[in-house]
């Protein structure tokens, strides 16, 4: 056992190796538009505008193609930034199918809602997408969306946040065999029921055979094992408190969804992780905990550059 790794029972949690990022996707110097990745991204409500932006933005930075589905104010929010979000598409609620094929990994939940009251009187199924749209709460809305899509495509690579994470039931990962999920430790106890020590992470993530990245101080990945085989699980360690500003999560979803469209999901969830905490710390020399979530989207690609030189 390394220096730095530690044992929980048979689970041994290391330290994220920075030598990993090495392996991340470059764009071959002959590549065309679209083939560096498409990501599509679901998300955002009527009370939450920016937190499906700021993971549109960091998305838009990473990969060739962003198609954004939102509600109608939203959509109309980014079709009005199209100076700043050229290589992407507003994609309206009712036409979120016809997109899903082509993208090569989906990002849904955030800024979503979750409903104030029970789904005990949900009587799902729902027969299509336009039931779905006219449903009054959004809470609602966001359960019924995230079941209708996870249960109708579960071979997709997903990214699964925010809204949709608090909305969702566990036994709907039962039948999806690549998937991430993203929640901080409240999510993660709601979802599950389980408080998110090391070990439940790994076992949650071997039992739903999910990528779990639980956000904290210390983010914990694991990498779900086989049978009662444990998992791999890696700390990843950083940041500072000015990364409890609400939105940080919303960028680091966006940025784990566009590295997930053309990496291993794994690595994709780790060098999200350790990339955002290094944006962080990189703002915190400049200018102390006075940063917000968009600073953060700015500063990743410069993050990246220097973490990841191309010669």
């Amino acid at each position: 056992m390394g220096r730095f790794d530690i044992c929980y029972n048979h689970l041994v949690v290391k330290d994220f190796d920075v030598s990993e990022l090495k392996k991340l996707y470059f764009p071959p110097p002959d590549s065309h538009k679209g083939q560096n990745g498409k990501l599509l991204l679901i998300g955002g409500s009527h009370l939450f505008h920016a937190a499906s932006l700021w993971a549109l933005k960091v998305a838009s930075r990473i990969v060739d193609m962003v198609f954004y589905s939102s509600v109608p104010e939203n959509n109309q929010i980014v079709l009005e930034a199209k100076k700043e979000f050229r290589d992407g598409i507003v994609v309206p609620r009712k036409q979120l199918e016809s997109y899903i094929d082509e993208a090569d990994c989906v990002l849904i939940g955030p800024g979503m809602v979750r409903s104030e009251h029970g789904m005990s009187n949900i009587k799902y199924p729902m027969s299509n997408i336009q039931e779905i749209n006219q449903i009054q709460d959004e809470g609602e809305q966001t359960y019924y969306l995230t079941k209708y899509l996870l249960t109708k495509y579960p071979q997709k690579i997903w990214v699964i946040d925010g809204g949709a994470l608090q909305m969702m039931e566990k036994e709907w990962l039962k039948d999806m065999p690549e998937v991430i999920l993203t929640p901080h430790h409240g999510e993660f106890e709601r979802l599950f029921e389980l408080v998110p020590t090391q070990e439940n992470i790994e076992k949650m993530a071997r039992e739903y055979s999910a990528i779990i990245l639980c956000k904290g101080e210390e983010d914990i990945v694991c990498l779900p094992g086989e049978a009662l085989a444990a998992g791999e699980c890696v700390a990843v360690k950083g940041g500072n408190a000015g990364m409890t500003k609400g939105g940080t999560g919303d960028v680091l979803a966006g940025l784990v969804a566009a590295l997930a469209c053309k990496n291993d999901l794994y690595l994709a969830a780790k060098a999200g992780s350790y990339i955002n905490k290094k944006a962080g710390e990189a703002l915190f020399q400049r200018v102390g905990y006075t940063f917000n979530s968009s600073d953060l989207v700015n500063e990743i690609p410069k993050v990246m550059r220097e973490l990841l030189p191309i010669t």
